[in-house]
């Protein structure tokens, strides 16, 4: 039997997803130079993480 809950996670993994491949948009624009390329994939794959922190930090 499928687990009930199992479409919501989904769902917010694609939303996550979405949010790392908008900020590796971002953050690579503005880099200039092989290092802060490499430095903008980096903060792709960690920023989204901080805006869901400061999100639910902000509903307590």
């Amino acid at each position: 039997m499928a687990d009930s809950g199992s479409g919501a996670a989904a769902g917010g993994g694609a939303i996550y997803g979405l949010g790392i491949f908008g900020a590796w948009v971002w953050f690579w624009q503005q880099a200039d130079g092989f290092w802060w390329h490499v430095l903008a994939v980096l903060e792709g794959l960690v920023w989204p993480a901080f805006v869901v922190h400061d999100v639910l930090a902000a509903l307590d």
